[in-house]
């Protein structure tokens, strides 16, 4: 007689790991030393534009040779950032961030010993390789303290380091320029970096929610929030998802404002609209203050949104497309107009775009898995910052070739406007990550056992 099979022992259950616990305190202290590197970061940036009516005259350069100055900024920028971004998944982001900042302080040093248009050139340079990972390896290492249903607050906040950093900066700097000569701005920055260098490397650990799968509280791909953290996607299925090239879009826009501001808005608020140093300073600082309270306002109500049931799409992929747009439409009457109204065009320009950058990682990461985070963000961050090679030097082509300084500023306005728009209607259409996180699930996903 045959023996009866015996029934299969129940499979056991995979242990599922303990989600982190979320230290609220050391959070919030990473989110404050985030926020401080930001800020020195744009001032770092800043520090040209506000310093260049007296360089040109120092060194008599034109306006085509200062607009290649400022561009030079991005040369090694993006590439930099592409290559820290893949770098993220083996280094630390505490040896990432403290390396950066050093960096920062090497940088202004060249102008100090050699005032030059070569010392100009090769510091700026330098600057842009250090500061090119800077925005995104900083978001990044604020998500690994951040579960992603509290991460839009701490993004804002990070993003706000820019407005602060030109919000303190553009005061302080000039005053600086003002009373000692410009390279007394350049040597405070460089005392700056170092500093916080010091704290962060003693205090800036990377935190739970990182590359570790174990560890990760992020949900599951395909879910209504976002990818699986244990699994990987080819990068050529997640660039080309409607979501990240929206993220990159949107970023894209939001970064040619960016740099004309850095670059060119001093220079045409004390040449065209009369303005003194002081009063322009001012002027830049209500613009930062501007963009300030939209990242702190607007980001965190969308975040509530979401959790209240509102997708992903209408929660931060819209708001990013539209603000763009919107500063799109200012950047393009602001020439045709005067007064007050000019004033206020000019702070929707180059202040009402803010939010698309902690929008555009929210969107981006949305679709992306945490262990391929950092590479991605740093191909974003890569890709929607050429602007910074472009739009400076363009601009002072343009203000060299054209008839009267007027007009050039005038043709680069209009110019930034249709990049611009173009780029916020693109962030409109295509950034859906839920779709885009359900349709790239299937392909992460193991089957199940049978």
């Amino acid at each position: 007689m045959a023996e009866a099979s015996l029934p299969a022992p129940p499979r056991e259950a995979p242990e599922v790991p303990p989600s982190p616990v979320f230290d609220r305190r050391r959070a919030w202290l990473i989110t404050a030393l985030i926020v401080t590197f930001m800020l020195i970061n744009y001032a770092d940036k800043a520090v040209l534009g506000l310093a260049a009516v007296p360089i040109m005259d120092e060194l008599g350069i034109s306006n085509s040779t200062y607009g290649l100055i400022s561009s030079s900024f991005a040369l090694l920028f993006s590439l930099a950032g592409l290559i820290v971004g893949f770098v993220s998944a083996k280094v630390s982001s505490r040896v990432l961030l403290f390396a950066m900042a050093a960096l920062w302080a090497v940088a202004q040093l060249p102008v100090l010993f050699v005032a030059s248009v070569p010392a100009l050139i090769a510091g700026r340079m330098l600057l842009g390789a250090a500061e090119g990972p800077a925005a995104s390896m900083s978001m990044h290492a604020l998500y690994k303290w951040f579960p992603q249903d509290r991460r839009g607050l701490p993004s804002a906040l990070q993003i706000s380091g820019a407005a602060l950093g030109t919000l303190i900066a553009a005061p302080v700097l000039t005053w600086l320029i003002t009373e000692f000569g410009w390279r007394s701005a350049f040597l405070a920055l460089a005392a700056a970096s170092l500093a916080w260098s010091a704290v962060w490397w003693r205090t800036g650990h990377d935190g739970p929610y990182g590359e570790d799968p174990t560890q990760s509280a992020d949900p599951p791909a395909g879910s209504a929030h976002g990818p699986s953290v244990g699994q990987r996607l080819p990068y050529r299925r997640l660039l080309l998802n409607g979501t990240v090239l929206g993220s990159i879009a949107g970023a894209f826009g939001a970064s040619w404002a960016m740099a004309l501001s850095h670059a060119w808005l001093p220079v045409y608020l004390r040449t065209q609209l009369g303005m003194t140093p002081g009063t322009a300073a001012t002027f830049i600082s209500a613009v930062s203050a501007f963009s300030l309270v939209l990242l702190l306002s607007v980001p965190p109500l969308l975040d509530l949104l979401h959790r209240h049931g509102i997708s992903r799409r209408w929660s931060s992929g819209a708001p990013q497309g539209i603000a763009v747009t919107v500063a799109a439409v200012a950047m393009a009457a602001f020439p045709f107009t005067d007064g007050g109204t000019r004033l206020v065009l000019l702070a929707l320009a180059f202040g009402g775009h803010a939010i698309a950058f902690p929008l555009h990682y929210m969107t981006a990461s949305a679709v992306v898995p945490p262990p391929q985070r950092g590479a991605v963000f740093g191909i974003v961050a890569a890709t929607g910052t050429l602007p910074g090679l472009i739009a400076p030097y363009l601009t002072g082509h343009l203000l060299d070739s054209a008839p009267s300084p007027s007009t050039g500023y005038t043709q680069s306005f209009l110019l930034s406007a249709a990049v611009m728009a173009a780029c916020g209607l693109i962030a409109l259409v295509t950034i859906r990550p839920e779709h885009d996180a359900r349709r790239l699930a299937p392909a992460s996903t193991p089957e199940p056992p049978r």
